[in-house]
């Protein structure tokens, strides 16, 4: 038997002992060693998801590292048991042209853990056939430790939003929101070489926390954006901004301070029906702003960013500032949800 966090409905999450996945000949069990709640899990747990209710169940978590437990006879070679790894959480169908062009995270019929499978807030996971030949599991080196592999999910994802904005040398970089994503964002903008790097949020204790623990930072309160971007640039705006947050007026800010052609990402997503009335559009067509979005990651990024958290490029054990048990994951989520914290993970023996 093991142990396992269910979300049965909105607000309604359970850990229940339930037994251990069994696997078939070409599947992998993982035994989870650490695995972070991501903003997801939040707003699922807040608002429910599709398909979940009392009749069906879904664990949920998406961000992953453990041990291999056991391998299926016909997995082969490449994975053995007690192997360290990271699992990339999105499959695809394998055989569509998103696929086949490598973005299987974008496939129209797309699977994760913890989205519309089981996931990761459970003590063991099965790993099945899709994901071992799309390449998800990826090992990871002894010296790396299991929180910092769980969060390659979150920072391939920002890198994904990095490649689209190319930001590069001198580029005077604005994130909105200072929560891990937004932190994420400001540590690959800083190594690419951003000459200014400028983290707002409306959280007083979160720009502290990046005064505190980050050098090369420039924070600004919310409130005092509009002035201090006006200043820190000479009136001309910032060169690439970024939303890291779901927040409509972010977006809408995110027009109003990027400069002539540069460079905005959508990177949180807003609730459906959020108010945009104050969207400007021809501030994109006389400034010629490149607006884009990005979700998700390709395992192809998610590999890329175990290697610079294994080589020390992105330093992102400092984002971990709560732990738990799996029994205290509602503590978790709370603790979020009042904005305590930055990263917060759930870890197993």
């Amino acid at each position: 038997m093991m142990k396992a966090a269910f979300l049965y409905n909105k607000m309604d999450l359970r850990v229940e002992e339930v037994p251990v996945p069994a696997i078939g000949d070409n599947e992998i069990l993982l035994k989870v060693r650490s695995a972070s709640v991501c903003g997801t899990d939040v707003r699922m747990h807040t608002h429910g998801y599709r398909d979940v209710d009392e009749a069906h169940p879904l664990v949920l978590g998406h961000e992953v590292s453990g041990v291999i437990y056991a391998v299926g006879s016909h997995v082969g070679d490449a994975y053995r048991e007690g192997m360290r790894v990271a699992v990339a959480p999105n499959m695809g169908c394998g055989h569509c042209d998103l696929c086949v062009s490598g973005n299987t995270h974008l496939c129209k019929n797309y699977r994760a853990f913890g989205i519309n499978m089981p996931g990761a807030f459970a003590e063991y996971l099965a790993i099945p056939e899709s994901a071992i030949r799309q390449g998800n599991v990826v090992p990871i080196p002894d010296h790396l430790s299991f929180e910092e592999a769980a969060l390659a999910e979150p920072l391939a994802c920002i890198y994904n939003a990095f490649q689209r904005l190319a930001i590069t040398l001198g580029d005077d970089v604005l994130v909105i929101g200072a929560g891990p994503i937004g932190l994420m964002h400001a540590m690959m903008a800083k190594k690419a070489g951003a000459a200014k790097v400028i983290i707002s949020d409306l959280n007083p204790s979160r720009l502290a926390f990046v005064d505190s623990n980050y050098e090369g930072f420039i924070t600004v309160p919310l409130d005092e954006l509009d002035a201090r971007v006006k200043q820190l640039t000479d009136g001309r705006g910032v060169d690439v901004c970024i939303t890291a947050n779901p927040s409509p007026q972010s977006q809408i800010k995110s027009l109003e301070l990027t400069a002539v052609n540069g460079r905005i990402n959508f990177f949180g997503g807003i609730p459906k029906g959020a108010d945009l009335s104050g969207f400007d559009s021809n501030l994109i067509h006389y400034r010629q702003l490149v607006v884009s979005g990005t979700t998700r990651q390709s395992v192809s990024q998610f590999r890329k960013v175990i290697k610079l958290i294994a080589d020390g490029v992105l330093p992102v054990d400092k984002l971990i500032t709560h732990r738990y048990a799996l029994d205290d994951i509602q503590s978790a989520i709370d603790h979020i949800k009042a904005g305590q914290g930055i990263k917060h993970a759930i870890n197993f023996s």
